[in-house]
């Protein structure tokens, strides 16, 4: 049975189309919200260290809940691996309502204003793909007021002078301090920089209805049980879905975006939750599904006006996949150090963002979430086993007298780190699954170890005996912070989408998520994907006049 038309279908229902199904749907739309997994509970993801150690990023522990969408990786000799998402290296984000946003760590930053022109302010590294936003902070900061508040976040950034001008302050106040917080905070004074509480997505005292966080110190990597923890599972698409003009369906793969003799969209193809293939027809389509697989659904939709996949006549689609290269330093110190006062992180600095002298950018450095022991092996100094006796001495040594600094460094896009189509490997529904390739610039990992050495030093003035860098690899990165691959922009044979995410010759197609960031800035991006959902959402609710969209 053919099913009913629908104003709008959106792909995805993570951070940004959680948000957009919400506008749209407050707009009078009708809108079907598809998302390929299910919508989680905290008791489908107990507080079990080793059960949802975080293996692949955040782990699989709110999806895929199956092995059955491989991906393929090409590493820097030209060698491929077929990787499961359980697998390192996968880049998983969740496969869920509200996507990563269920169990993230929250951190809630709004770009810098130099974020959103790198090239005007720094020109673009050799064999780099730098450039400006057609967007500028200002553009966007009555959106990200819009996320802080209706989303709620905690925290306090007014003594940060190296951020952009803000109308209203942050909802509610911050966490309270820890025994880490209180060390850096005076060091980091002492040091002459400007140390103040990071902005998060959580609910210090109770808001909207939903409890204040009760600081545990299992976050990171899990729901939380008191619902203190905001995304868009339960904010925005419970709205959404009170307001009668949206229908959420979950376990729904999206296969292709189905197009018309103009090439213009009429619905998308998706295997619903028991594996029957389905076309919702629509008048405009949404793709809110990650950086990679945002990508990977735009390949998939060909046709003969878009016969090497939609929004990609000028090969831009794919192109530019970035993520975060996580720098920084651990130190010891011979008091312990460990109060197990969730979420660990609280302090933050962010004078290293820009102005370093010979570099592109920098990065925001602040203390790391609570570490678990199965995550803690990372965190070890160079050189200890994995296992054996040195290896539980060691743990036993440093687990509860370390502190981490670390922080995003902001990546140098390059055009040749990359999503394709494989041409063998499918998922299994027979899709094509993402082939990823590529390397990060070299002067990302310059200004990565730059940042260990700016971490390293305020952890000695904090009283840390030893210290040791924690920095990224030469490998393409992606993870929770997958970014760029639809990147927006004013020229078409430059970028995918424009300023306001609408694919450049398919009016009536959007791509709203990370993927349109040209580039992903020095800081978490949740926040600056949410400001672009309300922005891109404000367009077509504005915009649309009944007959605006329709093919």
């Amino acid at each position: 049975m053919a099913l009913p038309k629908v104003d709008a279908v959106v792909v995805g229902a993570g951070a940004a189309g959680g948000i957009v199904a919400k506008e749209l749907a407050a707009g009078g739309l009708r809108v079907a919200l598809l998302e390929r997994g299910r919508w989680y509970t905290p008791a489908d993801c107990r507080k079990d260290d080793l059960r949802n150690q975080r293996t692949t990023v955040l782990g699989n522990g709110t999806g895929p809940d199956d092995e059955g969408n491989p991906r393929v990786l090409v590493d820097s000799e030209g060698n491929e691996r077929i990787l499961l998402p359980s697998e390192g290296g996968y880049n998983n984000n969740a496969a869920c309502v509200g996507g990563g946003t269920l169990t993230y760590g929250a951190m809630a930053w709004r770009f810098h204003p130099k974020d959103f022109a790198m090239r005007s302010s720094y020109g673009a590294p050799p064999g780099s793909t730098l450039e400006d936003w057609p967007l500028t902070y200002d553009d966007l900061e009555p959106f990200y007021e819009k996320a802080e508040w209706e989303i709620g976040v905690s925290g306090d950034d007014s003594n940060n002078p190296h951020k952009g001008p803000r109308r209203r302050p942050l909802p509610m106040p911050p966490v309270g301090a820890s025994k880490e917080y209180t060390i850096l905070k005076a060091a980091a004074e002492r040091l002459k920089l400007h140390p103040f509480d990071i902005p998060m997505l959580r609910n210090s005292v109770p808001y909207n209805g939903r409890a204040g966080c009760m600081r545990c110190r299992w976050c990171v990597g899990f729901i939380c049980e008191v619902n203190a923890k905001n995304g868009t599972q339960n904010t925005v698409i419970p709205t959404a879905l009170a307001g009668g003009n949206c229908n959420l369906r979950t376990n729904c793969t999206a296969r292709q975006i189905t197009l018309d003799a103009r090439g213009q969209a009429t619905g998308v193809e998706y295997f619903d939750e028991r594996g029957r293939l389905q076309h919702q027809p629509a008048d405009l389509v949404v793709v809110s599904a990650c950086a990679i697989e945002s990508a990977r659904l735009l390949l998939n939709s060909k046709h003969r006006l878009h016969p090497n996949g939609l929004g990609n006549r000028y090969d831009w689609v794919g192109r530019n996949l970035q993520g975060h290269s996580y720098s920084g330093a651990i130190g010891y110190f011979p008091e312990p150090m460990y109060d197990d006062l969730g979420p660990g992180a609280g302090i933050a600095i962010s004078d290293y963002n820009h102005g370093n002298p010979g570099l592109v950018g920098g990065a925001m450095l602040c203390n790391e979430f609570i570490r678990l022991p199965i995550q803690f092996l990372s965190f070890l100094p160079p050189g200890i086993p994995k296992w054996g006796q040195p290896h539980k001495d060691a743990m036993r040594r440093y687990y509860t007298h370390t502190v981490a600094v670390q922080g995003p460094t902001q990546e140098i896009p390059v055009f040749d780190a990359r999503i394709q189509l494989d041409p063998k490997v499918t998922d299994k529904f027979g899709i094509p699954v993402a082939r990823m390739s590529g390397a990060k610039h070299p002067h990302t990992l310059e200004v990565a170890m730059k940042m260990c050495g700016k971490a390293a030093a305020w952890l000695r003035e904090a009283g840390a005996a030893e210290t040791w860098f924690k920095t990224a690899g030469k490998g393409l990165s992606g993870g929770q912070h997958q970014a760029g691959t639809c990147r927006m922009g004013n020229d078409p044979k430059t970028s995918v989408v424009t300023r306001n995410c609408q694919i450049h010759d398919t009016s009536n197609v959007f791509v709203v998520d990370g993927s349109v960031h040209v580039t992903n800035g020095g800081f978490n991006p949740v926040l600056t994907i949410m400001a672009i959902a309300y922005h891109a959402s404000a367009y077509i609710a504005r915009e649309w006049k009944g007959t605006r969209f329709r093919s």
